[in-house]
Formats: structure tokens, sequence, C-alpha cells
């Protein structure tokens, strides 16, 4: 999922609900994400589905709903991406070897495409959702080898990741080996892609509403159009920034109204198609078969999910949850309001650009977050 480099500051209303029919809107949306992966129940404080780990232990998918993050590490998606990542990492064994084993499972110099381009090349979704996961994860190499890096990494307790970025996270959890999760990584653009050349779908960025505006600009737009090019909200990255995301009229119809509910700036984003709305539905069935052979373990520390903001540890959930996540709107905004609201004292940001660093600082000017790059 691209997510917009340029934040500029605001002073945004918060969210109300005296709007009766988007309180209905976003609970008929909640239910539908709870749907996707299976759960009926939108408390998910009652979920406690039992399943076996290894031979001995037993472990529910409710075992980390009460996580108290002290240290988290942050990882990037698509749109991250830039010439020249991954150089630095060449200097660090164990993060150049990540892009040797990288070369077979892609089948291409990975590192040379993150070098040397060409820009649409590596812009593109099936190059740059691998290049950004592994550039990511030689960035939690790079941290180790500095002195004090795996004191750092051991006193991470939670972890994240925006969209693409959620893969990264539950790779350096334990959740699945960097190889299975590459693989399923490559897939997942590789699906997306085609899901996106089948229909076509845009993404715009609204900048400067809440998101109850942005919902009431997605009506106004959606009542001139056909049912194939209607639009919703697919990222809700942070308070003013909001992605909407489906049919290209849509998109068009949401941008010409957008002056008149006061958007203070609209950005198309350079995106494949309507990512995070059901014009990704072709792509659940081929990721679902993918994860029905992965080896999913219970994360060793909790991985917060895009779809609710929440940590899941049933490796079954998780795996239904990955596979509805192209689908789903993107809870960026709820998560990092969980960790700060939750006393998060350090956070880091591990792969290309500082997108995600400064969505927390925009949240939190106080926060305490640093960037590792690679």
């Amino acid at each position: 999922m691209i997510s917009l480099l340029t934040l500029p500051a605001a002073s945004l209303p918060l969210r109300t609900s005296s709007n009766s029919r988007l309180v209905s809107s976003a609970l008929n949306e909640n239910a539908a994400r709870l749907r996707c992966f299976g759960l009926r129940n939108a408390e998910r404080s009652r979920v406690s589905m039992s399943v076996s780990v290894g031979s001995q232990q037993t472990v529910e998918d409710s075992l980390f709903l009460d996580y108290k993050p002290h240290c988290a590490f942050l990882f990037p998606g698509q749109g991250a991406q830039a010439m020249g990542m991954g150089k630095d990492a060449q200097d660090v064994p164990a993060a150049a070897e990540l892009y040797r084993k990288a070369n077979d499972i892609l089948g291409f110099d990975l590192l040379d495409v993150c070098i040397n381009g060409p820009k649409e090349k590596l812009d593109s979704t099936i190059i740059s959702q691998p290049a950004i996961y592994v550039t990511s994860l030689a960035a939690v190499e790079v941290l180790r080898s500095r002195n004090g890096g795996q004191q750092i990494i051991d006193a991470v307790n939670v972890t994240c990741g925006l969209s693409l970025g959620e893969y990264t996270a539950l790779a350096f959890s334990g959740a699945f080996s960097f190889e299975d999760g590459l693989k399923l990584v490559k897939l997942r653009g590789e699906a997306m892609q085609d899901a996106a050349d089948a229909v076509k779908g845009a993404m715009v960025s609204v900048i400067g509403l809440d998101s109850n505006k942005v919902q009431q600009l997605c009506d106004a737009a959606n009542v001139e159009v056909d049912e194939a090019d209607k639009v919703q909200i697919a990222n809700y990255l942070c308070p003013g920034n909001y992605a909407v995301s489906g049919g290209v009229k849509g998109v068009e119809v949401v941008e010409a109204k957008a002056k008149s509910f006061k958007a203070r700036m609209m950005v198309r984003l350079a995106v494949a198609g309507a990512f995070h709305t059901s014009f990704m539905e072709p792509a659940v069935s081929r990721l679902e078969a993918a994860l029905a052979t992965t080896d999913i373990k219970t994360p060793r520390i909790p991985v917060i999910s895009n779809v609710d903001a929440q940590p899941h540890a049933d490796p079954d959930t998780i795996k239904k949850i990955l596979a509805c996540q192209v689908t789903s709107p993107v809870q960026w905004e709820t998560t990092i309001k969980s960790l700060l609201t939750r006393g998060l004292k350090k956070g880091y940001e591990l792969g290309p650009g500082k997108v995600i660093a400064g969505i927390v600082k925009r949240m939190d000017k106080g926060a305490d977050i640093e960037n590792v790059g690679a």
C-alpha cells in the first residue's frame, strides 16, 4: 500500500459520532473485516481460539490482547522504496546474505534493481514489495551489528508494519522464516498486480480532513457513479491523511468534490490499482492457497494486524487475516494511537524511508522514534 510522503501539519477536529449514518457505516465496515477472517464477535477480548503449538503448549488467539508496549519495531509499506536502498547493508555480512538468499527465491538480482533501478522497475508492485521486505529485514541486521544493537533487538516487545510491512513484522517475530515470508510477499505483489490489471482502479490521498468528512466525501462521490466505480477509505493513515481507493471515475469525482469539502490537498497515488478494496478480491484466493501451505507459528511477541489493529496469536487466524488484508482498510491510525496510549517508550522504523516516523511524530510530537536504514 502506497503511503503519502508529505504530511503537512494541520489542526484537525477529532472524530465525532454525531452522524448516525457514518456510525452505521463504520460498524458495517468493522463487521465486514471480522467476517473476512471468520470472527463474528466484534469484541476481540472475548476471542479465545485454542491451538496447539509444538506438542506441549496451547495458546489462545487472545494471548497478546493486553500487551504493554515498551520498545517497538515498525516496518514500512509500499511507497517507501528508493533508489540506492540496500547499499549500506552490503557492509554487514548478515544483511548482505539476505539479498543473496532473495536472488535465489526471486530469480533475479534484487540488490541490482534496488541500487541501479531503473526507478520505474523498482516502483512496480511486483518488485517494490519484495525489495522493501528484504531491505527492512536487512536494516534489522544493520542495527544488530552496531554497538548495543542486539540489546535493542532483545528489548523489542511489540512490532507492526504498514500493509506489506505486516509480513516483515511477522518474519521478525518468528511467525515464519525469512524465506517463506519472501515467497508470500512475492506472490502477494504478483496477485495484487494481476488484480489491478483485470479491473482499472485508482487511489488518492485526501489531506486536511478528518475521517468522518472523508467518508462523507466518498458517499457524495458514490451517488454519482456506478457500482463498479464506487470508492471507500482504504487507508486510515493518520489524522488528516486518508487514502481513498476505488474505480477511476469514482476517484475523479472525489478529486472534483474535495474543494467543496474544504480538503487542503489531493494527491493521486502512483499505484497499480485500488488496493485494500474489493477490487483486490482476485488476489485473496491465491494468497489463501499459498498461506495454507506455509508454516506459521505463534509470534514470540505481539504483531499488530492492519485489519483490526489487534495482535493475534493463533496461526490459522493470522493466515486468514493476511489473506483478506489486501481487501480490507488499513487501520494504521488506530494501531499507532494504541501503541502511544498504552505507553510506548521507544520506537524504531526499520527499512527505507521515514514515512512511519513522520506519522508517529505527527500524532505525538514528543514520541521517541529512530530510523534505521539499510
